[in-house]
């Protein structure tokens, strides 16, 4: 089991057939196995449930409300509990997918750059004209599916920063610049490995991964720099057109009150 996750299906046939095969046909092999994975997980990435969802059940689209952000803190903002929790669960199933198609494939490898180009399919959807989300949620399990340990790390350190500032940005930014550090350093560890590498071979996928995370965020960044960010909250904090115009009917049918008692006329 443990070479299948390091190697997969076609790492294990090439192995397998490592005298039989030139080393042409091997690169080949791999270079195919990796572009497979990384087009399906592109694909499967461009499924943003944010927008499915807005789309769906509100006949509305989410990158025209609040932050204009097709995520999960977006919706909950927008839409509440429930969209924010379907959306949660939808952008971790199609990360999660992603690399265990990228384990079966080609092994950790494949994890890695599948994790990667879903992240890419979430923040540039091919179907919703390259404009998605910020990537955090397919970020987060896919560091979970291809190294447990440093996902439990980074969590721990994300909590901390949120219940301390309320800002779910700065914990994301936070915890996506340590993790290639935190990556390299468990890598070279003896927790995963009886001989550590001198480097970790993944390091370069999980920096690929915080340039793109870091990059989605600027705006958050200078937000919080201007002390203008906004503070995450589990209630509804914005109101689309449709609940505006809900607004105004009912307004335009109370009673209209001039504010002052009728006077009453003094007897003579």
């Amino acid at each position: 089991m443990k070479n299948f996750f390091l190697n997969g299906f076609v790492g294990k046939y090439l192995n397998d057939h490592a005298g039989l095969l030139s080393e042409p046909v091997m690169i080949t092999w791999m270079v195919g196995a990796f572009l497979v994975v990384s087009v399906i997980a592109y694909l499967l990435g461009s499924l943003n449930f944010a927008i499915i969802i807005s789309g769906k059940q509100y006949r509305q689209d989410i990158r025209q409300y609040g932050s204009k952000n097709a995520g999960m803190t977006n919706m909950m903002r927008t839409y509440g509990k429930k969209a924010a929790g379907l959306t949660l669960l939808g952008d971790a199933l199609k990360a999660a997918v992603s690399c265990l198609i990228g384990y079966a494939v080609a092994g950790q490898y494949g994890a890695y750059i599948a994790g990667l180009f879903c992240i890419l399919g979430h923040v540039f959807p091919i179907y919703y004209h390259f404009k998605g989300g910020k990537g955090v949620v397919t970020a987060a399990v896919t560091i979970l599916m291809c190294n447990p340990i440093v996902f439990l790390i980074l969590f721990t350190i994300f909590v901390i920063i949120v219940l301390a500032t309320k800002y779910i940005s700065l914990g994301s930014v936070m915890c996506m610049l340590l993790y290639p550090i935190v990556l390299d350093r468990i890598e070279r560890s003896h927790l995963l490995n009886e001989t550590p590498p001198e480097a970790s071979p993944y390091v370069l996928f999980a920096f690929l991964m915080m340039l793109l995370i870091v990059f989605k965020h600027w705006e958050n960044i200078k937000r919080l720099m201007q002390g203008k960010e906004n503070k995450f909250s589990f209630k509804k904090s914005v109101k689309t057109p449709s609940e505006d115009a809900q607004n105004a009917e009912e307004e335009s049918s109370e009673p209209v009150s001039t504010g002052s008692a009728p006077s009453k006329k003094s007897k003579k």
